[in-house]
């Protein structure tokens, strides 16, 4: 059986790698296991896009009431968004990508993944990054 850990972390890599019409049936297998999800769509420089992406991460997971209005569960949401972020910083640092972020949460447990492709020419790559934080119910 796996911990709350493993399956929030699955669930935001699902759902940043899924596609728009993905996400309601992943939402509604989630929702089964009582886990939380939401998505949101990203893209730009990612060192110009930093405050951006956490901004995104945040409002998404307080419409879809994964977290609730504090600083608290705000904080846990940005700092887990920054996490996933400077894994990527290293490989995309100065170009432009464009991805997607998953967030999930299960009690105490959220987990923030960020998936991107990065564009250089005609030549695109792929990275993943992922930050967990324990929040308080």
């Amino acid at each position: 059986m796996d911990n709350n850990s493993s399956v929030v972390a699955k669930a935001s890599i699902k759902m940043a790698i899924s596609s728009r019409e993905e996400e309601s049936q992943l939402k509604d297998l989630f929702k089964d296991d009582d886990v939380l999800v939401c998505a949101a769509d990203i893209g730009g420089n990612l060192i110009n896009s930093i405050p951006k992406i956490i901004e995104r991460a945040i409002v998404s997971a307080k419409k879809t009431n994964i977290i609730r209005d504090t600083h608290v569960h705000e904080g846990a949401v940005a700092g887990a968004a920054r996490e996933a972020i400077m894994q990527l910083q290293a490989k995309a640092s100065g170009l432009s990508v464009g991805g997607k972020i998953g967030i999930a949460r299960r009690g105490e447990h959220l987990s923030v993944c960020i998936y991107i492709s990065i564009g250089l020419l005609h030549l695109n790559d792929l990275a993943i990054g992922i930050g967990h934080r324990s929040i308080p119910n």
